[in-house]
């Protein structure tokens, strides 16, 4: 920043050289015409030019050269450090970011340009930490929920070793179960990291969609007859073919279906409805449960967000269905959302694809 202050500086003094090379030229130039031997002016306009030079022209001439070189240096040094200034806490800024002083922010002001570029950093700055939150939240969840089965693993495992427990298929299965949980976490997890890079692997294929969902529905039957529940199918409406990847579709369903049988009490219902809208084909998974209240609404499709802690670690959730359902869906181009009138009054996910071209 030093050495563009200095450029800037010298070339507002290069500027005002130039100006008074130029009035010395003219000045030179009239010189010349006076004392051109080929055509000489009258002896007395020569007298009378050689004293308006001396008595007026060169002292005031010289006056204003002086005020505005004086004049110009000045208004380069300022205009230079307006300029450089914002540049400098840019430069500062841009280190602190790099020294993981996400926090850091600038000050906007100067030109309208430097405070587009200042507001511009400052929301990347405030981007920037918001993603480092959500790095640092999912690092701690990701440790948490790998911990838990880790310490079972491991307390089962020493208390075998103690002769506490004995070494029979029952307990060997017990363990089986918990590596089966990890297995399942880690792949869950792998399969949001692709998604959020945009490098999940979709093989599309015209599907019908209501053949899909209804081989899907009949697989959670026994589920639901368990509870007493009544799962039942809706296919409203002419059901076209759509290009979908099956076994991803499947699981985003598969996914739905869990979590509205899980959180619907016995006698309840849950109905899956497949309908083709004007703008869109939409999958709707509604159910009879506990229903959300409307501040845990934004939340339900968050890694690892759970509405009723205890009970879904009892279950052996991890809390990521849901969001694997939005990632799944989105990667194929469309959106899920969830509407829910309240606390015990049943929810609705609904699948939108967007109409075909």
């Amino acid at each position: 920043m030093n050495r563009l202050w200095l450029r800037l500086s010298l070339a507002f003094t290069a500027v005002v050289l130039i100006a008074i090379f130029g009035i010395s030229s003219a000045i030179r130039l009239n010189n010349a015409a006076l004392t051109d031997p080929n055509n000489p002016p009258p002896p007395e306009v020569v007298e009378y030019f050689e004293q308006f030079r001396r008595n007026r022209l060169l002292p005031d001439l010289t006056s204003t050269v002086i005020i505005i070189g004086a004049v110009a240096i000045g208004a380069g040094v300022w205009m230079s450090r307006s300029l450089t200034a914002p540049l400098s806490e840019l430069e500062e800024a841009a280190q602190a970011i790099a020294h993981n002083d996400l926090s850091h922010r600038v000050r906007v002001h100067g030109s309208q340009e430097m405070i587009a570029v200042g507001t511009a950093f400052n929301e990347m700055a405030a981007q920037l930490e918001q993603e480092e939150t959500l790095r640092q939240n999912l690092l701690s969840d990701v440790a948490h929920e790998l911990r838990h089965p880790l310490h079972i693993l491991q307390g089962n495992l020493q208390a075998i070793l103690d002769d506490v427990y004995p070494l029979n298929k029952e307990e060997i299965a017990r363990l089986y179960d918990q590596t089966h949980h990890l297995s399942v976490l880690v792949e869950d997890l792998r399969l949001l990291a692709q998604a959020e890079a945009r490098q999940l692997i979709l093989h599309k294929q015209m599907t019908d969609i209501a053949t899909l969902v209804k081989e899907t529905v009949i697989s959670f039957q026994p589920m639901a007859a368990d509870k007493n529940i009544t799962l039942k199918t809706e296919l409203l409406g002419t059901m076209p073919e759509w290009p979908v990847d099956r076994v991803r579709f499947r699981q985003a369903l598969y996914n739905l279906l869990d979590n509205a049988l899980y959180h619907t009490p016995e006698s309840g219902m849950v109905t899956v409805q497949v309908e083709q809208m004007p703008d869109s084909l939409q999958v709707r998974v509604s159910d009879t449960g506990e229903g959300l209240p409307p501040e845990q609404l934004p939340h339900v499709f968050d890694r690892f967000y759970r509405t009723d802690a205890a009970r879904s670690r009892e279950k052996g959730s991890a809390g990521l269905g849901l969001a694997i359902v939005k990632a799944i869906v989105e990667a194929h181009g469309g959106m899920v959302t969830a509407v829910s009138p309240g606390q015990d009054q049943g929810s609705t996910f609904t699948i939108s694809f967007p109409v075909l071209d």
